[in-house]
């Protein structure tokens, strides 16, 4: 069932680029990373991370209590979602062998 939720992304004034965000709801509060990390501590959450932790969620129903809410749909969500990880793992390799993974450069 989908929440309503509110969110908010910023860029920065002067170039344009992707500056953080967050996302709220019922039992979510999410601060998105802010730039690329340069070497540094994240300032907040990563999409892939939200993915991989609902990836979780999904395979628990799939599995707790004797797998009684096993489902096809969640396990076709599942493969999707982790069908999104790998795409969004092969962008950052590939931005890594380019070596402009941490820039915003295309």
């Amino acid at each position: 069932m989908l929440q309503s939720y509110e969110y908010a992304f910023f860029e920065d004034q002067d170039t344009g680029v992707p500056k953080g965000g967050y996302a709220k709801a019922v039992g979510i509060a999410i601060d998105f990373q802010a730039g690329p990390l340069d070497g540094k501590e994240p300032t907040g959450a990563f999409v892939e991370t939200l993915i991989a932790i609902v990836i979780d969620r999904l395979t628990y129903y799939q599995n707790v209590t004797s797998k009684r809410f096993r489902c096809r749909e969640n396990s076709l969500a599942i493969t999707h979602l982790q069908e999104a990880l790998h795409w969004l793992d092969h962008r950052t390799k590939d931005r890594e062998a380019r070596g402009v993974e941490g820039t915003y450069r295309p």
